[in-house]
Order: C-alpha cells, then structure tokens, then sequence
C-alpha cells in the first residue's frame, strides 16, 4: 500500500465511519479497486479505526469528560445511567464478536454482492426512518439502548452502515434527535476500542498478518482518517439534529445499485 493508497482509504474511512453510508462498505469498494487484501492490511485497519476512535473522543470531549466525572462519583446519577445505557447497547454486539467472529469475516470477503445488497437496506432503512413518525420520547431508556445496539450488531455486516443503523432506528423509536446522536456515537467507542485491541494481540501472536505496510504510509492513513473523523462527526450530529438523512437513503440506493452491478 503506497501513500496515495492510504490517504483515500483513510479519508474514506474517517468520512464514512460516521455518515450512514458503511465505512465497511466503502473500504471493501476501496480495497477492491485498489487490489488490497484485508487480511493482509489488518494493521492498517487497526490504525484508522483507533483514528476514528479518538477523532470522537475529541468532538465529544465535554460529554466523556461529563460521563468520567458522574461515574467516579459511585452514584446513580443522571452520568451513570447513561453509562449503563450504553453497557447495554454493547451487549448484542459482544454477544456477535465472541461467538460468531469467525462468520463475520468471512462474509467480508465474499465480494461486493453482499456490500451491495446491504447499502440498499441501509438506503430503505434511511427512507423509513424519515418519513416514519413515531411517538415520541424524553430520554434514552435502557430497554430502547439495547434494540439500538440490536442495529449496531446487525450492522458488523459490509454495506449496512453502522451509524444509519443505530440512528435510524433510535428514530424509529422516536427518541430526540440530539440525545439519539450523541449516543449513536458514544456507543460506538468501547466496541471500537475492543476490537482493534483483540486484533493487535491477534497479531502479536502471529494468529494474524500484519501486513508489509511503510510506517508512513500508516502514519498518512491515521492522519487522513483522525481529520475527516472530526469533520464527519461534527457534520453528522448537526444533520440527525435537523433530520435531513434522506439524502444519504439516495446515495446509498445509487453506490449498492453500483456495487451490484460490478460484483
């Protein structure tokens, strides 16, 4: 992988990581064109997921930092709850990562008929979601953080998009649209951060290729993908707060359509 190649891989992946259009199906269109094998670029995964990690970690600084301080505190508490909320938004997506890890990846390499079919459910899941209108809510209860991280779970699958997922669902449930986006992307950070450490000691362990990959080259790629972390994110959340989603429901629809086309 030379520079240029892990510049658009890590901006694809820092941009569509955060808009509902898969940042997995995006990177295994990128991977595709560019003749990348996944398996042998574990490392470069690993990096720009930790960018995308720590790029929310900076738009989000005051609300983790809000979180950290309630939890010291050992109190129920309006920080704790939240805390929980989404402890229990994990518990479909680790229940995926322990037991059916192996399944996963291999679907992530069966081509782009798959990435395809999953970007037109993202884009159908995008359009319900807008024009649905459901009771509304005041707050995020536990039960609707765990059908929200049913989505997340449903979503390891390339093309269905993670953040589309979670969000349009927590629509359809009818939860604000500024609560519903900053807990789509608080969420996301623990499982992240666990995956890209349970695939670091795969390859210290030698259970995993790392990948012939220059140290710039990976320095190009966090770089890329922290950047446009930032800037998706921040874009993202002002969008769901004004609800204009149909326009990703429209790109999603045009890439899968695509991508069905040349599988």
């Amino acid at each position: 992988m030379d520079v240029i190649e892990a510049l658009i891989l890590g901006l694809v992946q820092g941009f569509t990581e955060y808009l509902p259009v898969s940042s997995s199906g995006h990177l295994a269109i990128g991977a595709a064109l560019f003749g990348v094998e996944g398996e042998e670029n574990l490392a470069f995964t690993i990096v720009v997921h930790v960018a995308t990690v720590l790029s929310t970690l900076v738009i989000l600084w005051k609300e983790v930092a809000w979180l950290l301080k309630g939890a010291c505190r050992c109190q129920m508490n309006d920080e704790m709850r939240y805390l929980i909320n989404i402890l229990v938004s994990m518990i479909p997506i680790g229940i995926v990562g322990v037991f059916f890890k192996d399944q996963v990846e291999a679907i992530f390499g069966s081509g782009l008929m798959v990435v395809g079919c999953c970007l037109l459910l993202t884009a159908a899941l995008l359009a319900f979601s807008y024009y649905a209108k459901p009771r509304p809510k005041d707050k995020i209860t536990p039960g609707a953080a765990f059908v929200i991280g049913l989505a997340q779970a449903c979503a390891v699958m390339p093309g269905l998009s993670r953040s589309g997922s979670t969000i349009a669902t927590g629509l359809l449930l009818g939860i604000d649209k500024a609560r519903l986006a900053q807990f789509s992307f608080l969420m996301v950070i623990p499982p992240i951060l666990g995956e890209a450490l349970l695939d670091t000691l795969k390859m210290m362990k030698g259970e995993a290729i790392a990948g012939d990959i220059p140290m710039l080259s990976l320095a190009v790629g966090f770089v890329a993908a922290f950047v446009a972390g930032c800037v998706a994110c921040r874009w993202m959340i002002n969008l769901v707060k004004r609800g204009k989603l149909i326009g990703f429901a429209i790109y999603c629809a045009i890439v899968g359509v695509l991508a069905l086309v040349f599988a």
